[in-house]
């Protein structure tokens, strides 16, 4: 223990009383706690955060801070619990304070003055998270907590920057949700090049460093491992069978209704996944294929005109063909402007298109309201 005898001789030295004697008593047992902290935090080297949105999900907070609680017992690091109420028009946030009062400063409370959405809820989590592993999962009770550090231990095991989980025996209706997720994951898998069981489970860990680097918009949170994608190798992207439970309380929030959601936001993945620093590429190839097809068609009019002299000015082919080179053109110009544009973000931005992984981790100082344990 640093310094805790010259403190003593020192305060040896001051007139002997009951009070000065428990000052000492009270001063040594707080530097002794704050010593033991720091000596289990860097221990460790690890802190895990685990963040969880919320919205109107008042008849499982309590049950679902004390599952988490629970399930993180045989956790070998230190963790946070970060929950982000997404507007609820119900109690939610009253019970969410009170479990932040009744476990500790290491249950952090995020509250939106009104309702963004998921993805948002996610990506204010996510910006508040210290730890260098964020675990995301939902608050529906539907996700097992005693999951999270199986999957933390794999993560860190095998090196893997993202470890999702996948609900094989899921307790969902099957033509409501399984069917159409089954579809939704094979396409998304076959557009991303990222491959994957169930991307709609929201039981997901990462690296810290790897997650923050993924900005949220719209409805994107189902598509984080594909993001992941932009800055690690599919490789480096595993899944793990966890546990699925049937909704015991609340409404579900999810429906048939977001599968036209999920297309629209499909074509956006593909396209910053594999044009992000080359848009040019992407309308310039769109405006050489509309082109040559114009092109083609004005030759072979050009020819019927040239050789056989027959009245070409009143053929659809020519207004066609006249039609595709000018889109082709306008296609090719906002491929130049995409690009100066692309270029002027990553300069002024200061952001790279490429990432680089961390030499080692960082030493983990501080940290007194992390719950060990």
């Amino acid at each position: 223990m640093l310094y805790t005898h010259d403190f003593v001789c020192e305060v040896s030295q001051m007139p002997q009383s009951s009070n000065a004697v428990s000052m000492v008593t009270q001063a040594v047992e707080a530097r002794d706690r704050e010593e033991m902290t720091m000596s289990q935090l860097g221990d460790a080297g690890h802190r895990v955060s685990v963040v969880i949105p919320m919205y109107n999900e008042e008849a499982n907070t309590l049950a679902l801070v004390a599952s988490v609680h629970d399930g993180l017992k045989a956790m070998g690091y230190p963790w946070e619990l970060i929950l982000v109420d997404d507007g609820s028009s119900d109690g939610t946030v009253r019970l969410l304070r009170e479990a932040a009062r009744e476990h500790g400063a290491h249950v952090r409370i995020l509250e939106f003055h009104r309702n963004y959405g998921q993805t948002a809820a996610m990506q204010a989590g996510i910006d508040a998270a210290r730890g260098d592993i964020i675990v995301l999962m939902d608050g529906d009770l539907q996700n097992d907590p005693t999951d999270i550090p199986r999957m933390v231990e794999r993560l860190l095991a095998e090196d893997l920057d993202v470890v999702a989980g996948w609900r094989k025996n899921r307790q969902d209706d099957y033509w409501k949700r399984k069917f159409p997720s089954r579809i939704a994951n094979w396409l998304i898998g076959r557009v991303t090049g990222v491959v994957l069981h169930d991307y709609g489970c929201s039981l997901k860990v990462f690296r810290g460093d790897i997650l923050k680097r993924i900005r949220l918009y719209g409805e994107m949170h189902r598509f984080i491992p594909a993001w992941a994608g932009l800055y690690t190798s599919p490789s480096r992207i595993r899944e793990e069978v966890v546990a699925h439970h049937p909704r015991r309380f609340g409404v579900s929030k999810y429906g048939l209704s977001r599968t036209s959601r999920v297309l629209l936001d499909l074509i956006a993945v593909h396209f910053f996944m594999r044009y992000r620093a080359r848009p040019g590429h992407f309308f310039g190839m769109a405006g050489l294929v509309v082109g040559g097809i114009g092109a083609l068609l004005l030759t072979y009019l050009a020819g019927l005109k040239m050789f056989t002299g027959a009245s070409i000015g009143d053929r659809p082919l020519l207004l066609l063909g006249v039609l595709l080179v000018l889109v082709a053109t306008q296609f090719v110009t906002t491929g130049v402007l995409s690009e100066m544009l692309s270029r002027t973000y990553f300069e002024a931005a200061n952001v790279s298109p490429h990432s680089i992984r961390p030499e080692s981790p960082g030493l983990v100082t501080g940290g007194e309201d992390w719950k060990v344990g």
